[in-house]
């Protein structure tokens, strides 16, 4: 240990543990990191090697028992009818069924919608009635025959901390300086500070805002492999993370059908992943988020009032440079057109994520960092119960330029950073000052995109400004855009043609004087042009993480672009089998036919026992029959020792989906929506990786 670790240790002993733990195990299995550091932390509390090792052991053998694999859900339920009742790891639900008039549970992996649930459950925990959390269940087996369920909800104890003493959390604070609290933050989330300057710890600061500050709204736009998702999906159990698909009113805000708030009430941040394909086809949804980006509240036939954050992260899939010094484009460019000026106007602070480096191992610490589920509630409590708005706003003096909105951004983003790192006390002059420029500079940051989008100069009081304890003003400036004069003095609109062809190419000059000759130019289009083509076309690789319950991600959303002009698609996936399933490989065949180039689908799959293969062989060959209509043929196989799932493209394009085709819930009945079109079904949780073939060998 060093001596940062061992002050951690000293101050808060058994809230500490050693990241590179996390790492170790972490490695092959797709449990949260809160949940893994909630075994971690009961195993390993020790300082000797042999007894670090016995209880990585212990961990790994409790994952290995109790952690329900996708894949091995039969063998789960068959478990717990063998042996009465079984204890395991997994996210539990609990939904609300109308026409029965009864609540049943579901755990996720154990891939069961009809668990009895004790209503003590879930009376104590809103958040499995939305959402879900991961829990240590005990599932009993039912013998009764005559009832219609099978298996009951014995016991459940969430993986989070039975209690949180916010008084001892900042009683340990007070003997560290502000720079070693910081280090202690960065190491939490499992990076190593010494590798960082305080600009990009700062970035990574910026990332746990809306999880100390209520009503904060987020953005983060940068390249992939960065980390921008972790924060939302794996660092606290109180944020829930939406994976692009398409957003209701009913899920995110309110459903008036059941009277119940949706997301919002019950989390304190909701994150969107993946941005640019957020869907949201009531228009209604938009100006909802508007009302409540603005205030925290809305009216949809009741007045509703939430502290829930809102976070957005995407890929930026741009060269900044270029997009600065376009006077056509600018750094919002990859949302969607439904998330308008007014949508951005209400955004706190933009993250720039080009910044950010990627998540490699030389990155990770090796060093101690708090338990994640112990920071989490720390920051839970923090957003709960602490305010510093106020003290912001009578210690910081505000420049001409700050208007309304940018105030309440900029106060809002160093309220957020005195949460964090000053919990206890007050920062001296010089750390105000610092997290008041970047405060600043992240709401210069949208006020800019706004002013280069709108014709005339409602968002041109772009110089945000503050005034030092000497009275000096200090004007913030974007480092990406300092120098760029198509930000900076964007080009308005113009009534005449002519005047218009000249200022164009007057701009085309400056964008080639400020880029320097060696860089490619950005075609300036003229307002008469119909095309708008985006500044990238060609494929890219996509990661994606499906969380239960979304919606929008049919065959043809996630990967239909890849199969243009192909000619054969390879299909390998063990669990072609039951009737639900032959009917998504159905799917995915009409979705061949409708592309109009495929000649060959070849399908490997596997099996149980001979009477279940004759029984995928009958359907799989009326399949066969019917596409063969269309032009294409259709050959299946089978292998005993098949456990890869992945879709093979004769373009090299790969896409994986980690549950195969079967990554969508059965349909309430066949006459509810979702039960043809897929886009319409709500899924399971699962990721999706779509890339070329080279890319694997890197």
């Amino acid at each position: 240990m060093d001596t940062l670790d061992q002050k951690l240790n000293e101050y808060y002993p058994g809230k500490g543990v050693r990241k590179d733990l996390l790492h170790h195990i972490k490695e092959g299995t797709n449990v949260p990191s809160f949940v893994l550091e909630f075994l971690l932390a009961r195993y390993c509390a020790s300082e000797d090697p042999d007894e670090i090792e016995a209880g990585k052991e212990a961990v790994t053998e409790v994952i290995e028992k109790h952690y329900v694999r996708p894949d091995e859900s039969n063998k789960a339920q068959s478990t717990v009818q063998q042996k009465g009742r079984y204890k395991f790891i997994d996210k539990l639900h609990v939904r609300y069924v109308e026409k029965e008039k009864r609540h049943w549970a579901e755990m996720e992996n154990f891939n069961s919608r009809r668990i009895a649930v004790p209503e003590k459950f879930y009376r104590d925990n809103d958040r499995l009635l939305e959402g879900g959390i991961w829990a240590e269940v005990t599932v009993g087996h039912n013998d009764i025959e005559e009832d219609n369920y099978a298996f009951y909800i014995e016991d459940m104890r969430p993986i989070q901390l039975g209690r949180f003493d916010y008084e001892q959390f900042i009683a340990g604070r007070e003997p560290f300086t502000r720079d070693e609290w910081l280090d202690i933050i960065i190491r939490s989330i499992g990076l190593e500070p010494s590798r960082m300057d305080l600009r990009l710890k700062f970035h990574h600061i910026s990332r746990l805002f809306s999880l100390v500050e209520s009503n904060y709204n987020f953005i983060e736009l940068g390249p992939r492999g960065t980390g921008k998702s972790y924060t939302f999906s794996e660092f606290s159990p109180y944020s829930t993370l939406i994976s692009g698909g398409q957003a209701s009113t009913a899920t995110l805000f309110y459903n008036n059908a059941r009277r119940k708030v949706g997301l919002i009430g019950f989390w304190d941040t909701v994150a969107f992943d993946e941005v640019a394909g957020i869907k949201i086809k009531d228009q209604a949804s938009i100006q909802i988020m508007k009302d409540y980006m603005a205030n925290g509240r809305f009216s949809r036939g009741v007045e509703v009032n939430a502290p829930a954050s809102l976070a957005f992260v995407g890929n930026f899939d741009y060269s900044v440079e270029q997009v600065v010094n376009s006077p056509n484009y600018d750094l919002f460019q990859p949302l969607p057109k439904t998330l308008d000026l007014a949508v951005m106007d209400r955004f706190h602070c933009y993250l720039p994520g080009w910044e950010m480096t990627k998540t490699i191992t030389a990155s990770l610490t090796n060093n101690y960092g708090f338990i994640t589920d112990y920071m989490a509630e720390a920051f839970h409590y923090i957003f709960k119960h602490i305010n510093r708005y106020d003290y912001v706003r009578k210690n910081c003096q505000l420049g001409s330029a700050v208007e309304g909105r940018d105030e309440r951004s900029i106060l809002k983003t160093v309220s957020s950073f005195l949460k964090i790192l000053h919990p206890c006390g007050d920062p001296s002059k010089e750390e105000l000052y610092q997290y008041l420029e970047y405060a600043l500079e992240g709401r210069r940051r949208v006020k800019e995109q706004m002013n280069k989008r709108k014709p005339d100069d409602e968002f041109a009081r772009i110089n945000l400004s503050y005034f030092n304890d000497k009275g000096e003003e200090i004007i913030i400036y974007c480092p990406e855009s300092r120098n760029a004069k198509a930000t900076q003095y964007p080009r308005r609109k113009i009534l005449d043609s002519l005047e218009y062809e000249e200022e164009t190419a007057a701009n085309k000059k400056i964008s080639g004087e400020i880029r320097g000759k060696d860089q490619p130019v950005i075609e300036i289009k003229s307002e008469g042009d119909k095309e708008d083509l985006p500044l990238v076309t060609e494929l890219k690789e996509k990661h994606i993480k499906i969380s239960y319950g979304d919606t929008g991600f049919g065959f043809k959303s996630l990967f239909g672009d890849y199969l243009d002009g192909i000619n054969k698609i390879s299909v390998e996936d063990p669990y072609i089998r039951s009737p639900h399933q032959v009917q998504n490989f159905l799917r995915l065949c009409e979705l061949a036919v409708s592309v109009g180039t495929i000649k060959e689908i070849h399908l490997l799959t596997s099996y149980d026992h001979e009477e279940e293969k004759r029984d995928i062989e009958e359907k799989l060959n009326s399949i066969v029959s019917s596409i063969l209509n269309y032009g294409i043929t259709l050959c299946f196989k089978f292998s005993k020792n098949l456990h890869d799932r992945e879709i093979r493209l004769d373009n090299k394009w790969i896409i994986k989906i980690g549950r195969g085709l079967d990554f969508y819930q059965a349909p309430e009945d066949w006459y509810s929506l979702g039960a043809t079109d897929m886009d319409l079904r709500p899924c399971l949780e699962t990721r999706v990786d779509i890339f070329r073939v080279e890319s694997k060998k890197r």
